[in-house]
């Protein structure tokens, strides 16, 4: 097949969907299915070309830095048809996502959409308009629901996003459920994190991980708030924060504030490479967030052997499984996070295996090989 993908997210941007898309291409590659990218230009990109990537002329967001805006006239339908793709692939909502939707429409090729985010949660921390916010989540609300109801087939990460999803938009043509696979090889048990132990002189202590963009809609601030009572019990436990994001500067201070610098520990940007010797390195890692759809840093914890606090709600109950391979805790309680991350140090040996195994059915080979016969059953209806 011929795969185009629309993807409102693209390097040199690491967060939102981009780990999703760039291991599927990877793998729908490795089947032997070509696939080009259609993604928004960035002027910080280095290489300005590259194989199967066609760049599409993007503004940055300015309320939501190392986003763009595909708003400009494009030649994509004409390119989708000249290319003779089969099957269009759009991964996000936004005006790359518009475009995909339109070269489906014009071309007549079907349409996936993978319905990563949910948008309508990040009002509060970064609308752009001086409106109430009310108005401008129905007003969202009612675009979502038209954008999946135009779509082919849609997809979904989780079953609570499944369930979001059909009450947000009741005619939305579910395809199935499909999360995003983890690469069980580069996160492995097997891979040695002693060089980033050195690196950060956390030998001897217990890590607690936390891997994802810095930004509210993240709740990291539940976990900080958490640690001095995990600090209480375990005085070992180190606290490692990787990624970068606009709310870095605001947490910094928040550590400082609560004598805390030494053991919450910011890493910034962790190349992609590296990300697999950081899950080794730590001895259990914890998500606050309140806003996961799936949530592929959890597989990549759990493909690691590495127990999880996670927060009881939306999709990350349907991979933290209590007492099993991790601990679920209230994600507005600092007390409760703090109860689950030190029963995940607690246990983290015997936890080990059932953590590991609980992640290899959400490998990328089978994800992506049931994304395959989600393009088969649309382009054979």
């Amino acid at each position: 097949m011929k795969i185009a993908v629309f993807t409102d997210s693209s390097l040199p941007t690491v967060g939102g969907v981009v780990p999703s898309v760039l291991p599927t291409r990877r793998q729908l590659e490795a089947d032997g299915h070509e696939v080009v990218v259609f993604a928004p230009a960035d002027p910080r990109r280095r290489v300005k070309d590259e194989a199967n990537t066609i760049f599409v002329r993007a503004h940055e967001l300015r309320h939501y830095p190392g986003y763009r805006l595909a708003m400009f006239p494009g030649r994509e339908v004409d390119q989708v048809k000249e290319l003779g793709v089969d099957v269009i692939h759009i991964h996000g909502v936004g005006t790359v996502g518009i475009k995909g939707l339109w070269a489906s429409w014009q071309a007549r090729i079907p349409s996936v959409q993978t319905f990563h985010t949910m948008i309508q949660d990040t009002l509060p921390f970064y609308s752009p308009f001086g409106i109430n916010l009310h108005v401008l989540e129905r007003g969202l609300r009612l675009y979502l629901r038209v954008f999946l109801r135009k779509s082919t087939g849609v997809v979904v990460p989780s079953r609570a996003i499944l369930d979001e999803i059909l009450q947000l938009s009741p005619e939305a043509p579910i395809t199935d459920v499909i999360p995003t696979g983890v690469d069980p090889e580069r996160f492995s048990p097997s891979v040695s994190g002693q060089s980033v132990r050195t690196k950060w002189g956390l030998n001897g202590d217990d890590i607690i991980l936390h891997v994802g963009r810095v930004a509210p809609e993240k709740n990291l601030a539940t976990l900080i708030h958490a640690f001095p009572r995990i600090k209480e019990a375990n005085p070992d436990a180190k606290l490692l924060v990787v990624g970068s994001g606009p709310y870095l500067e605001r947490y910094y201070d928040l550590v400082r504030h609560m004598n805390l610098a030494g053991d919450v520990i910011f890493t910034g940007f962790v190349p992609d490479a590296d990300l697999p010797r950081y899950y080794a390195a730590a001895d259990a890692f914890a998500i606050a967030s309140k806003f996961e759809t799936q949530g592929l840093v959890i597989l990549e914890a759990l493909a690691a052997g590495k127990p999880v606090a996670g927060a009881d709600f939306r999709a990350i109950p349907e991979f933290v499984h209590e007492g099993e391979n991790g601990f679920l805790f209230d994600p507005g309680d600092a007390t409760s996070c703090a109860d689950a991350v030190l029963a995940c140090l607690a246990h983290r040996d015997e936890m080990r295996a059932a953590a590991r195994a609980s992640a290899l059915p959400f490998s990328v080979a089978n994800c992506t090989r049931r994304l395959e016969h989600v393009y088969e059953r649309l382009l054979t209806a």
